[in-house]
């Protein structure tokens, strides 16, 4: 078995802000590492820590970019064990994508529709939930979520464990 780590996050952006309001949720946003130290953390995200609508496929930090910019992330972290065939392909998956990233876009549209529980699909796009259920779909990881995903659905995910609670910027993996 191999360890991964989902990421909620909370930046108090204004779009993280607006996101909460309608979710009710203390999480706007989700993250997947393929390490413990979350120095291999890819999302959907902001590609500039200073403009939202310049969104795509990102790997993120915590000490730079968006989470350095919004020093108060909150967050929680999740570890989940997956098979070895699974976390392979995941880690194939993903660095196909991150050797493309600049062909891959943030699907707005996508996001706005969850508000009508509404599913519009983009080509080469994804909010940061989406893509966190896409990839983990294709690598063979059977999560039962729901098919218009949020953040805060990640939570209920079967034999998922939290394993730190409190600011990114606090993070410690020991």
């Amino acid at each position: 078995m191999k360890e991964i780590y989902l990421i909620l996050t909370h930046t108090g952006s204004w779009l993280s802000n607006r996101i909460k309001t309608y979710t009710k949720k203390e999480y706007s946003h989700i993250s997947i590492s393929l390490d413990k130290q979350l120095n291999r953390m890819y999302s959907f995200g902001r590609r500039n820590a200073y403009n939202p609508l310049r969104g795509g496929f990102v790997q993120e930090y915590i000490d730079k970019g968006t989470f350095k910019r919004f020093y108060n992330t909150k967050c929680i972290i999740y570890v989940l064990n997956i098979s070895e065939e699974s976390f392979e392909l995941l880690n194939k998956k993903i660095m196909d994508m991150y050797k493309e990233k600049e062909k891959y876009k943030f699907n707005f549209l996508g996001l706005c529709s969850v508000v009508f529980n509404k599913k519009i699909k983009r080509k080469k796009a994804f909010y940061c939930a989406e893509f966190v259920k896409y990839i983990l779909k294709e690598s063979k990881v059977d999560l039962e979520l729901p098919e218009i995903v949020k953040p805060e659905d990640f939570r209920k995910v079967k034999g998922i464990k939290e394993v730190y609670k409190g600011y990114l910027r606090d993070y410690k993996s020991e």
